[in-house]
């Protein structure tokens, strides 16, 4: 028997090894400080700019665009924080963004209502894409922000950045995207999308977790959130994560060469996964058929709590929605945004593949899933 079946890949992703012996002399012999100006302080400055270039081949920006964090959270943070700190409210008070947004997006504009900036939460379709036409009914001259991530970590729904990105740029708007979950997966352009500012975060492509970052375009401006050192064209001060940076960096270089054929495989696997699943009586599929990311589907079990599918799938790891919440007991609230009874949205559960699963575990999931789904059913 297989030990673990892992498919919880949305939630954070195993190290490629790869990426992992790249990282390794900067954890033991190369450890100095990239700010320090003797030898071995230089040679690990020259790898962080390799670094931060092969993240911008990924994204096909400029290397100073690229800016590293500690995560897509703080990326979000200093994005959202930064930019509203700096605004002028009596001429531009609103944010737009969507309700089905990770919490790292809804908190941190729950925090900038506290302060008087006006926030609006666009419903999404029953699909999970956003209605256009209503976001062109509500942007107006105030709107300073438009926040929409490109795709959903909970059903893999990808969004219509580039007309939405267009929206915003006509109303004189700032347009935000959390990529987090697409980076390293499908290819993400910034020149295409026109975006102002675009988040990602290594652990959920390969790369260690506690590294991330955004893009951000030349011509914005914006207040940082953390100031000290200067670090980062003093956008984001304190000493950089070198082996985190390096880890990224080789990480972007081979999903940019790997891609594709990682994209095909892991398709493959999905769609097998999802069409046994559905072969189970009363499943079906949360989200749009398409519009998605290829390694994420997320299933209803009617009449199931996921919780104890989960649990009785023992060494399959799955997930009933976002890690980040993980110990609430509420039901997930991209579903009953999507307009999922909360009963249905509790017997959810979301598969997310990567280019490490096999054939061998996709049929050891379905067999056990079907195994138990049928004990629920005598």
């Amino acid at each position: 028997m297989l030990e673990y079946v892992y498919l919880d890949n949305a939630s954070t992703t195993k190290i490629d090894s790869q990426v992992l012996k790249e990282m390794i002399p900067f954890m033991s012999d190369l450890y100095a400080n990239s700010s320090s100006s003797h030898l071995m302080g230089v040679k690990v400055k020259k790898e962080i700019v390799h670094a931060r270039e092969c993240v911008a081949n990924l994204l096909n920006s400029e290397p100073k665009e690229i800016y590293f964090t500690s995560g897509a959270t703080e990326a979000i943070n200093t994005i959202l924080k930064g930019v509203t700190s700096s605004a002028d409210k009596s001429v531009r008070s609103q944010i737009i963004t969507v309700a089905t947004e990770h919490s790292a997006v809804l908190n941190t504009c729950k925090h900038l209502e506290e302060i008087g900036f006006e926030v609006i939460y666009l419903p999404v379709l029953e699909s999970g894409l956003i209605d256009i036409d209503n976001l062109r009914n509500v942007v107006s001259d105030k709107t300073l922000i438009i926040s929409v991530m490109l795709a959903n970590n909970e059903t893999g729904v990808i969004q219509n950045i580039e007309e939405i990105t267009k929206i915003a740029h006509h109303s004189g708007a700032l347009m935000v995207t959390d990529a987090t979950q697409a980076v390293g997966k499908i290819p993400v352009d910034v020149k295409d999308l026109d975006v102002d500012f675009l988040v990602f975060s290594g652990h959920k492509f390969h790369a260690p977790k506690g590294i991330g970052g955004f893009y951000c375009k030349l011509d914005n401006n914006f207040t940082p959130l953390i100031h000290g050192g200067g670090q980062e064209n003093n956008k984001r001060s304190g000493t950089l994560n070198t082996p985190g940076i390096i880890g990224i960096g080789k990480c972007a270089k081979i999903s940019l060469n790997q891609m594709d054929q990682d994209s095909e495989n892991i398709t493959k696997l999905r769609n097998r996964l999802e069409r046994e699943l559905l072969s189970i009586e009363g499943t079906f599929v949360n989200g749009h058929s398409t519009e998605r990311l290829h390694n994420i589907t997320n299933i209803c079990f009617p009449n199931i709590e996921a919780d104890v599918l989960i649990g009785m799938l023992r060494n399959i790891c799955v997930s009933n929605g976002s890690a980040c919440h993980s110990e609430l007991i509420e039901p997930s609230h991209v579903l009953i945004e999507m307009g999922l009874s909360s009963k249905d949205a509790f017997s959810s559960i979301r598969f997310s593949l990567s280019k490490y699963n096999t054939e061998e575990e996709i049929d050891y999931t379905v067999y056990k899933v079907k195994e138990v789904v049928s004990n629920f059913q005598i």
